[in-house]
Order: C-alpha cells, then structure tokens, then sequence
C-alpha cells in the first residue's frame, strides 16, 4: 500500500546550527545529530515530470527532528510513501524555465554497535520479503559473477567476516575514479574495468553477497565527507543474524554519519532523481554538518 500526501511548495526555514525549537525532541543518548542542506539546480526545455528521492528516511536508526522543503518557482507537489521500502518520494510537474529545490532536514543518527560474530542466514530461513534481495539485477549480475564471488570468497569464513573481505575486496581492487563510469555501467562492468565511483563499489559488493546467497541491497544516502564530493553517497546492507546491516566499501564516511535516504534491489530503486521530459541538472550541493555527538558514558 502506498500512502499519499499533498502540499504546496514551501515551508518555513529549518532551525540553523541545530537549534530545535520548542516542542522537538531532546537528542538521544548514543546519536550524531546531523544536519542536511541539499540544493538542486535544472534548466527545462518543455514541460516535464520529476520524481526526487530527496527526503531523508524515518525509523531504522534515524530520527527525523525537523524538514522543510523549498522550490521556485513556487508549484504543487505530491508526496508518498512505500510502505514496503519505506522510500519518500515526491513527485512535480514543471514547465519551461529554471527549476530549483532546497531541501533541509535536522536528523538524529543512532550509533549502533556492530555484531563482528552476526551469522549468515540460511536460504530457506530467509523471511519471505527479504528474499528477492538474493537475485539477479540490472544492476547487480550475481549470475554472472557467481563462479568470481565462489573462488574469491567461498572458503572464507561465513558471516559478518565474510562481508567485511568482500568490501576489502573491492576497495583493494577497484580504484575510485570520478568519471570513469555511467548511469548503465553494471557490477559485471566495474569488475572488469576495475574502477568506479561509491554507486559501482556497492553494486559490486552486493552482487558478491547475493551470488553466495547473502541477501544485499542498495542504500542510498546523505553522508559528511571529510572532503566532500558534491554528490548523494551510495553504501549497502547485508542481511545478517536475522536483520539488516550497513557497509561501506569505500570507507568515504562513518557509517553512522550516513543519513539513509532510501534502499532498493540496485540503483534503478533509488534514484534521487527520475526525469520524464527534456530538463537537465545544471548544479547540486547534497551537504551534510556534524552539529553534535551524544555518546552515553556508563560508570
């Protein structure tokens, strides 16, 4: 099912330097709070249809504290949510002309500890909605590259380990290149061209756990760079010990520094822009600010 929401084009400022404003929720214990500021700039020829992945996730590990969303010219959009994915979207109708949106959004990140000894779940205990993140993909050709994944890791230790080789794996083998790939570049592609960018890294990675029967997704979001590139992060989710659990084969940024916008069997689920029309990006800023970390001290 798929719930739908209606609203006009603006919304009042998000708090600046984390401010919260009365009424909003103190930070818990155990959390980075995060804020986003995106700004995405098109140019249209004719009218067009937009759907963004641009609204931060609730739940799983992350609480929403305050979004606003700001867009001229001013025009009508429309907002749902998959109950499935749990993905935001938002959909727009824009003539000829410039377009821009800005997108803010005051988030708590949960620092979650990690289960070095989490298992791999065998195939007929995989619940029956995490089972299509065991197949093939546009994107994500573990047919292909099962034989690969089979020599490369399958006498590894199974679990937790295993997962963790595979993203050493890439990261030891694949350079990161900007620009060395394309919006139809596949995992099949980047293992043989052996570079990419953090989109090919994770598709690789999750081709390899799917190819040895670990169920893997995408997971797009924004994240804080050290030295920030201005594009979205790609990282991706294992399903272990009975429950997701987040990678990063690049190591571009903490895990828990990685607001989730959305997750998906590949790229094609999480696109943070689809475009029906003649219109083209001509600037983004996705930035993401450390406003504070919460870390609970026990005697």
């Amino acid at each position: 099912m798929i719930d739908t929401q209606n609203n006009n084009a603006n919304g009042a400022l998000s708090p600046q330097n984390g401010a919260v404003p009365a009424g909003y929720a103190t930070q818990a214990p155990n959390s980075n709070r995060l804020q986003i500021d995106c700004t995405l700039d098109y140019v249209i020829d004719a009218p067009s249809e937009f759907v963004f992945l641009i609204h931060v996730a609730q739940g799983m590990g992350q609480t929403l504290i305050q979004e606003t969303l700001q867009i001229e010219p001013q025009i009508p959009f429309h907002t749902f949510s998959d109950n499935r994915s749990g993905n935001r979207f938002l959909r727009l109708q824009a003539q000829a002309g410039p377009l821009k949106l800005v997108y803010r959004a005051l988030v708590d990140r949960l620092i979650e500890p990690v289960d070095i000894n989490a298992p791999e779940v065998p195939v007929h205990d995989i619940p029956d909605d995490v089972l299509h993140f065991l197949m093939p993909t546009r994107y994500c050709e573990s047919d292909h590259l099962g034989p690969n994944a089979a020599e490369l890791f399958g006498l590894l230790p199974q679990g937790y380990s295993r997962v963790q080789a595979i993203c050493e794996w890439v990261r030891g083998n694949i350079e990161y290149r900007i620009g060395s790939t394309t919006a139809t570049t596949t995992a099949r592609d980047v293992f043989m061209q052996r570079a990419g960018v953090c989109r090919d890294f994770a598709h690789l990675a999750v081709t390899f756990c799917r190819a040895l029967n670990i169920p893997a997704r995408l997971v797009s979001g924004y994240a804080r760079f050290d030295e920030p590139p201005p594009d979205f992060h790609a990282i991706f989710e294992a399903y272990l010990g009975g429950r997701w659990v987040l990678f990063d084969p690049t190591a571009m940024s903490p895990l828990d520094q990685v607001v989730r916008l959305a997750n998906g069997r590949d790229a094609k689920d999480v696109a943070f822009a689809t475009i029906f029309g003649p219109a083209r990006m001509t600037s983004m800023s996705p930035e993401v600010v450390l406003v504070n970390q919460n870390i609970a001290v026990t005697a």
